[in-house]
């Protein structure tokens, strides 16, 4: 419960990946609209971090009840909370950079409130924000359900209607993320001067000593990264939001 209401969590501090928090991203499949979205790797450390997500989904689901299911509650309701240490919903194991955590994605239609913690009343520049920096969210559950319905026709004889009770579920809502600190950026491809080898007799260089590699699980610093609002020692200022070759560390696959 955060400021008494159930379906609502704040976060302890978490590393934030595939960051899409200052432009909406269009689905994949072209399918609904676009939203503002972070993956939050939250450390297994914290001791009550599991119970506070399972107390809101259920409360979630409890509301959904009457507003979403027609008074009855699904037999089974599919977590959000995923365990970093297992495997996604296809088999594959999650990343490295998962190990250790809950990985649970928060999304929302709506631009979530970034800021940073030294100053809660002023909202991070976009250069500010990236994946891999840590933060505490707020996060909120609902209920849904995406019910549907469709008419059927047998030869022309006479017509019956068919209705799908859908997909029912909770899920897990954005609303404003408060930076606490930097840390190694992330990404799964890196972009060098090697990309323009050859190119007009450009010899490309060795990266810079501390040079982030930008590999997608790279480990996280040993100690906090000093000072705040910058990028880690020796790192390349990483891209705000989307990173192209994306991909989803629950589904698995590219975003």
């Amino acid at each position: 419960m955060y400021q008494n209401d159930p379906k609502r969590v704040l976060t302890p501090e978490c590393r934030l990946s595939y960051c899409n928090l200052v432009t909406a991203r269009a689905p994949q499949n072209g399918v609904g609209d676009p939203k503002f979205s972070v993956t939050l790797l939250i450390p297994k450390s914290n001791p009550t971090i599991k119970q506070e997500l399972d107390a809101a989904m259920n409360a979630a689901a409890e509301v959904g009840v009457n507003a979403k299911w027609n008074g009855v509650r699904p037999a089974r309701i599919e977590s959000v909370v995923h365990d970093g240490d297992g495997v996604r919903p296809s088999g594959e194991p999650f990343g490295e950079e998962c190990r250790g955590c809950w990985v649970v994605t928060a999304s929302s239609k709506n631009k979530p409130y970034v800021c940073g913690a030294d100053n809660v009343n002023c909202e991070l520049a976009p250069t500010d924000i990236y994946s891999g920096m840590y933060a505490r969210v707020s996060i909120n559950f609902y209920a849904y359900n995406s019910a549907g319905s469709g008419m059927y026709a047998r030869v022309s004889i006479f017509f019956y209607a068919s209705y799908s009770a859908g997909k029912r579920g909770v899920g897990c809502g954005l609303r404003a993320v408060m930076k606490t600190r930097d840390g190694e950026p992330l990404s799964n491809s890196v972009v060098t001067a090697a990309e323009f080898a050859g190119v007009g007799g450009v010899q490309p260089q060795a990266p810079a000593q501390g040079y982030a590699t930008g590999q997608y699980g790279a480990a996280m610093p040993a100690t906090p990264v000093p000072g705040y609002g910058g990028y880690p020692a020796g790192g390349v200022q990483p891209q705000a939001g989307y990173t192209p070759g994306q991909i989803n560390p629950i589904t698995g696959q590219p975003m």
